[in-house]
């Protein structure tokens, strides 16, 4: 590939990288997927252990509720786990994990098996079968992934709640999925302080009713209130004559459930976004072997959270299914001190690090001597993900982090979509800020207003025009709205909610959301969730949330709020505020700032104009007006 055939700043890795990469031949795959999507994931699942067959590879009669691998069997705590330990790979490290204290541990595929089935043993002798729901609700630390594999491993559905989400978050969830038990840490360490998950999950469970037992995970070690006949110790349990080394592993088809995951949506209420055990398997195992290019000598490390799909794909399953070594850290990127996660990559030699751009720029801001204090040159690959690279962070994760020679796998994916989606491979030439072109056998366009795909560096809507294994199968519980919410806007077209524009070298450049959903930190915050916070404290009358650009978070939440008749504006009531937002939805939604207002401006039809909101908070001229209620 010449490099003259590239316009803009392009980079390209070694010779070293390529030809030892997975996917050397990369536009030979894509090539490949392309003349037959259905032969392209029939060969990547193959890879994968089947009990059965599968009789088709994709079932589209039913569109857009597509089904993959149907009349297969599988299960993807097997694949993850019984695959290896009947291999060589039986004493490699599966895990390794540290504390923000400093506390270490480490797992074996046969030992991470071993807790895995102890503790799916313990699930079924608390009447959990085959799909029922289970809620789990940890920081960092390993009991979440052994938790989310015995769930797997019985047929559970699991419901995995960020450890950073709080009382009327977790309540939701647990009652939306209608979850059987609660699985959840006494609490967690972040920067230093305790968070007391166990008093979150005791306030969310008094609004609860179907939660029957409470399995509490003893991480701090602080005291908590144990409810006699709900509540009982994990290693307790673990301990007891019923917790059997082995337990049979259920036989799952190919679309039965996995998990649900919730994410934010346009409306207050999240929606439970629903994988399945074979599609969302073969995805991830495909893309992490691929973009990541897992070799069995690798060290990998995800610095996400389980509690988000970066986690469920990325942390749990897609490294497992690859058989590779991950590395886990429970706390903050930044305590006690800035050169944290520098020093546990040349501690533990980690070779691939993926992360968020916001953690970048966060880094960046304490220069580059801390980074420089540590040897950073275990690293083979750096990877990206939550939200858009500005240039700036990639060259400087690039030269600093990288030393020049780290080629920066930049992905564009979502909780719906399960798997990578936009995302280069080792040897693909690379344009900071942009996560290339698409996945083998995805394709993707960018549509205007009507329909129609718009030319080279036009902004429109992004679109994906092929199915894919790992997307989502439905809103749990809601099938009107995943048609409604996905499928309607381009009928027959996935419609991912960012706009985006491609480049004349057919490079994706992913501008924002186009819906009302900010992106904080690359977590997604509904602006309905945090108005919803912001109304149920009894001095507010109206509030309207916008994301304001912020030189570290991407974008920061700005919230303009109307009290009520009578209640005085202070300076206390506005950090009240922000406490009682993070009380009900969890620290990362607090607004960074909070204006009092006597109206907000809304169409006649009482749509809260944000724009408007945003252009004033700019400083910009709001445009049209006309729709504007008088």
């Amino acid at each position: 590939m010449e490099k003259k055939e590239f316009s803009g700043e392009v980079y390209y890795a070694s010779e070293k990288i390529v030809d030892n990469a997975h996917g050397k031949n990369w536009e030979e795959i894509c090539k490949s997927a392309e003349d037959s999507l259905e032969g392209f994931w029939a060969k990547e699942a193959e890879e994968l252990h089947w009990f059965k067959k599968w009789d088709k590879v994709l079932d589209d009669s039913n569109k857009p509720f597509y089904k993959w691998f149907t009349g297969g069997q599988t299960n993807i705590a097997y694949n993850c786990l019984d695959r290896h330990t009947e291999t060589y790979r039986r004493n490699k490290l599966a895990l390794i994990w540290e504390g923000e204290n400093g506390d270490f541990r480490s797992f074996s595929y046969f030992a991470l098996r071993r807790d895995t089935c102890r503790f799916a043993n313990v699930l079924k002798s608390l009447g959990v079968k085959k799909g029922d729901r289970v809620t789990i609700y940890m920081g960092r630390i390993p009991e979440l992934m052994i938790a989310m594999l015995a769930c797997a491993r019985i047929g559970a559905i699991h419901s995995v709640v960020y450890g950073g989400f709080s009382v009327e978050a977790l309540h939701e969830r647990l009652e939306d999925s209608q979850s059987k038990v609660l699985i959840v840490s006494d609490g967690s360490f972040q920067r230093g302080k305790t968070v007391y998950l166990k008093q979150i999950a005791d306030e969310a469970l008094q609004r609860a009713a179907t939660v029957e037992s409470v399995l509490v995970v003893k991480r701090t070690g602080e005291p908590v209130n144990m409810e006699a006949g709900r509540d009982m110790w994990y290693h307790e349990l673990m301990k007891l004559p019923i917790a059997n080394n082995n337990c049979n592993v259920e036989v799952m088809d190919a679309e039965d459930p996995l998990f649900l995951l919730y994410t934010s949506g346009t409306t207050g209420k999240p929606k439970a976004i629903l994988h399945t055990h074979g599609g969302y398997m073969v995805g991830v195992h495909s893309t992490l072997k691929y973009v990541f290019d897992i070799h069995e000598d690798d060290r990998y490390w995800c610095a996400a959270d389980p509690g988000w799909i970066t986690g469920h794909s990325y942390i749990v399953y897609g490294p497992l299914l690859n058989g590779a070594t991950s590395f886990m850290y429970e706390g903050a990127p930044t305590h006690p001190f800035p050169h944290r996660w520098w020093q546990m990559i040349e501690k533990y030699g980690i070779n691939i690090l993926y992360t968020a751009p916001t953690a970048i720029r966060g880094f960046m801001k304490y220069g580059d001597n801390w980074p420089n204090r540590s040897d950073l040159s275990s690293l083979r690959l750096l990877g990206s993900v939550g939200e858009p690279i500005n240039p700036e962070a990639w060259r400087w994760y690039h030269k600093i982090i990288g030393k020049e020679k780290c080629p920066i796998m930049d992905t564009w994916w979502q909780t719906e979509t399960g798997m990578f989606i936009i995302a280069p491979t080792p040897g693909v030439p690379l344009k900071p800020g942009s996560g290339t072109k698409p996945f083998a056998g995805i394709k993707m366009d960018i549509f205007n207003e009507d329909g129609k795909s718009v030319g080279p560096n036009e902004e429109g809507y992004l679109v994906i025009t092929t199915p894919w294994p790992a997307m989502l199968r439905t809103i749990y519980n809601d099938p009107d709205r995943y048609v409604s919410q996905y499928w309607s806007r381009f009928p027959g077209v996935y419609m991912t909610g960012d706009s985006a524009r491609r480049d004349e070298d057919g490079y994706f450049w992913i501008i924002g959301r186009v819906d009302d959903v900010i992106k904080v930190s690359g977590y997604r915050l509904g602006t309905a969730e945090i108005e919803s916070a912001l109304v149920s404290h009894p001095a507010v009358a109206e509030a309207a949330a916008i994301g304001l650009p912020h030189e570290v978070k991407g974008n920061a939440i700005y919230a303009y709020v109307t009290l009520k008749t009578g209640i005085e504006k202070s300076e206390k009531l506005i950090e009240e505020l922000r406490q009682h937002v993070g009380h009900e939805v969890g620290p990362i939604a607090k607004p960074e700032h909070i204006e009092f207002t006597d109206l907000l401006p809304k169409t006649r039809s009482g749509k809260i104009m944000r724009r408007v909101l945003k252009a004033k908070a700019l400083g910009q001229d709001p445009g049209n007006l006309s729709t504007l209620e008088e």
